[in-house]
């Protein structure tokens, strides 16, 4: 009876989450993020931090590089942040709109002590892992508060999207965000959620407290396999534990990424996704042996991809996934934080992927 119970709860509310893509879709914007946007500072190539004389610069963010992966697949997004109004703050600006986000959400800090948030990156090659540095407390983003947020934007997008990485930035970022959530829903937008624990940021306890309060109002829940029995403490395989989720909660889609890492150039993406409404899994053969180049915010590539083919499917997770998968592979061998791929590339990575036999070894 409680089994039963639970599937109704669920089947109802995935329901109402692809009645909400059909109801939004006059609404300006198709996807909004929240975060924090990061200046990263990198030495060039396989140079080390404790040695080199000059860094590359460069923007990102987890739900920045979300909106990006979204924009350059071409749906309209935008995302929620602050920045200060000096130089840094306009060339972050610049770089931002120079990939088809939109600035509107963005509130600008002057006090004369404003900074932006830092992280210094140095790639790896095996042995040597990859290392990263933050320097991001106290920044601008640090002091945001809601009543700053405009309040038209909860009603002006099909879908919101922020993760785990801004909820542990500190407890006013979790406050905020908390409920941001709470009005997003309320204005019958799609909330999605990326876990994206960070062992640096909070534990694993701080973690999960936290999430479980928000879950109830998340409709796209991206979890790793890892997360979900560290931070969750679930148990069971890859799939029951996804599927655990949605009896627990009314998440309508459960998405987890599965990377192999061979060494730091050298990995296997893939993944499995769970739709609650039809009980189904989707997954394909993963992408092998991708070169890496820089594997940071393939995992926001993956979620830029898979939100693509949700938001322009109606809820089809076999496209979500493969969209998905293609993104973040192609995410990995391009430097940077952020996506570069349009449409074009993507659906003919996808095709390529599919296809059997011999294939073109140059785009030509």
């Amino acid at each position: 009876m409680v089994f039963c119970s639970a599937f109704l709860f669920v089947l109802r509310n995935t329901h109402r989450m692809e009645e909400n893509m059909n109801n939004v879709t006059n609404r300006t914007f198709d996807l909004v993020t929240f975060g924090q946007l990061l200046l990263r500072l990198s030495p060039p190539n396989n140079e080390r931090l404790m040695r080199c004389d000059v860094f590359e610069k460069q923007v990102g963010g987890a739900e920045l590089n979300v909106a990006t992966g979204v924009s350059l697949l071409g749906l309209h997004t935008g995302i929620i942040s602050k920045l200060p109004s000096h130089d840094i703050g306009s060339f972050m600006k610049g770089k931002i709109r120079s990939y088809g986000v939109s600035d509107d959400f963005f509130i600008y800090d002057n006090n004369p002590n404003a900074r932006v948030g830092i992280y210094y990156y140095e790639n790896g090659a095996y042995p040597r892992k990859p290392k990263v540095i933050y320097d991001r407390t106290n920044s601008s983003f640090y002091s945001l508060d809601i009543n700053e947020i405009p309040a038209d934007v909860y009603g002006a997008t099909r879908c919101f999207h922020t993760s785990g990485i801004t909820m542990a930035l500190s407890q006013k970022a979790r406050e905020t965000t908390i409920e941001m959530i709470k009005r997003f829903k309320a204005a019958g937008t799609l909330v999605s959620f990326d876990v994206n624990f960070r062992g640096n940021l909070w534990t694993g306890e701080e973690a999960k407290a936290c999430i479980e309060q928000i879950l109830p109002y998340v409709d796209i829940f991206f979890c790793s396999e890892d997360t979900a029995r560290l931070t969750f403490k679930k148990t069971g395989t890859a799939k029951e534990m996804m599927k655990s989720f949605t009896e627990e909660y009314p998440v309508s889609v459960v998405a987890s990424t599965q990377r192999i890492v061979h060494s730091p150039k050298r990995h296997t993406f893939g993944s499995v996704m769970y739709d609650a409404a039809k009980d189904e899994f989707y997954e394909e053969e993963p992408y092998r042996d991708i070169e890496v180049v820089d594997r940071i915010g393939s995992g926001d590539a993956y979620i830029s991809g898979a939100l693509y083919g949700l938001l322009t499917s109606g809820g089809d997770c076999m496209k979500a996934v493969q969209f998905g998968n293609a993104t973040s592979a192609v995410k990995n061998t391009i430097p940077g934080d952020m996506p570069t791929s349009n449409l074009e590339e993507i659906e003919t990575i996808i095709k390529a992927h599919n296809q059997k036999g011999p294939q073109s070894e140059m785009a030509r």
